[in-house]
């Protein structure tokens, strides 16, 4: 296995080298991007991913990345830079904290370089969720050089907070015409307590406090409300009750006969889960981990869906009447694989046209993305 594994890998190393150049081509004021697959031109595309959970192999590749001194997480991300790079707006989920002086630990309290903030912008993301179960790993600090690093690499944020008046802002990003409110929500913190005097450092999941909040990111503006759920059992491949309930109790909230929400993307589970339509809103379940070292299961037993994850690319038209929804016109999934051997994310259809032998893993993933019937409701996988 590990062998045919190195051997996709060197397949793939023209695929790579290829990304690579069309990252450094990267970096004109995201503003401008087009919208490729708009029907109308004032609509706008949005491609979120799932997980990024540097273990400490990925610390290691990291650094070996950057010729032995410091951390470059580019290489990694190259293969997925065209779809993200694209995009009038692109959301990420930073699933751990940064440390700091070298002091980088993997699982279980992770601490991860900060040099992979500037990485996620080279690649072309414009926000990341970070509530998550790995949120309060190092506590308040961990927090503030988290946020402070996506800061300085020009990445906005939702979920932690260092401040309260910052835990009370909508993050609003702009997308073409559109003003877009991320917001963002983790099941817990691995027990870990909320620092002293700071109960809003990581948004917990809150059914009544995100309908809450999503009404009060549009009465601020927001055309678009983007909800990131960090929620689900890990190594399962179907949604949990929990998730399926939550989907429909989120996606039935309306004000007006407008729905509050308008798009659920959900991460934590380290496999694929389904992407579906709910109350007419489009949820994904679960990305998968879009970075993450060589994943052992609950049973002690290396499971390569750990490795395995998606892609949502949504393309959003304006309403036809004033005060109207946003509609998600065109709904797409890119399967996508992190190559433990080569260190690098792939997009799986481009690694098939380049002629890697990633066919079973692409249909795993397509079957998995679909598997609760959101082909019916227009979810085609990306080509």
């Amino acid at each position: 296995m590990i062998a045919r594994r190195r051997q996709v890998a060197l397949a793939l190393t023209a695929l790579l080298t290829a990304g690579a150049a069309c990252q450094a081509q990267h970096h004109e004021p995201r503003a401008g991007h087009p919208a490729p697959s708009a029907a109308d031109p004032r609509g706008f595309t949005l491609v979120a991913s799932g997980d990024v959970l540097p273990h400490s192999s990925i610390i290691d590749r990291a650094r070996f990345d950057a010729g032995g001194t410091g951390y470059d997480f580019r290489p990694m991300l190259s293969g997925i830079e065209p779809v993200v790079a694209r995009a009038d707006l692109a959301l990420c989920h930073m699933e751990t904290v940064y440390g700091e002086n070298g002091d980088f630990t993997g699982y279980p309290a992770f601490k991860s370089p900060p040099e992979i903030a500037p990485a996620l912008a080279a690649t072309g993301y414009d926000g990341c969720s970070t509530a998550s179960n790995h949120s309060l790993d190092d506590g308040a600090a961990g927090v503030q050089r988290t946020l402070d690093a996506l800061d300085r690499a020009g990445v906005r944020h939702a979920g932690t907070a260092r401040t309260e008046a910052e835990a009370g802002t909508v993050t609003v990003l702009r997308a073409g015409a559109a003003k877009v409110a991320h917001l963002s929500y983790t099941y817990d913190t691995n027990g870990f307590p909320m620092p002293a005097g700071q109960p809003w450092a990581v948004n917990l999941i809150d059914e009544q406090r995100m309908i809450a909040d999503a009404r009060a990111a549009r009465r601020a503006g927001a055309d678009v409300v983007v909800m990131s759920v960090h929620w689900g059992t890990e190594w399962q491949d179907a949604p949990d009750d929990r998730q399926l309930a939550l989907a429909r109790a989120l996606t039935a909230s309306r004000t007006n006969g407008r729905p509050d929400i308008d798009l659920i993307l959900g991460t934590h589970a380290h496999v694929p889960q389904a992407y579906e339509k709910v109350n007419g809103t489009w949820v994904i379940y679960g990305m998968g981990d879009q970075i993450a070292g060589e994943m052992v299961n609950h049973e002690g037993v290396r499971d390569p869906r750990g490795n395995q994850s998606s892609v949502g690319r949504f393309t959003f038209a304006p309403p036809g009447r004033p005060g109207g929804r946003w509609e998600v016109t065109k709904a797409e999934f890119v399967p996508q694989l992190f190559d433990v051997d080569a260190g690098r994310v792939l997009d799986l259809n481009a690694a098939l046209r380049q002629g890697a032998d990633v066919s079973a893993v692409r249909d795993r993933i397509r079957d998995v993305v679909l598997s609760r019937g959101a082909a019916q409701d227009g979810l085609v996988m990306a080509r």
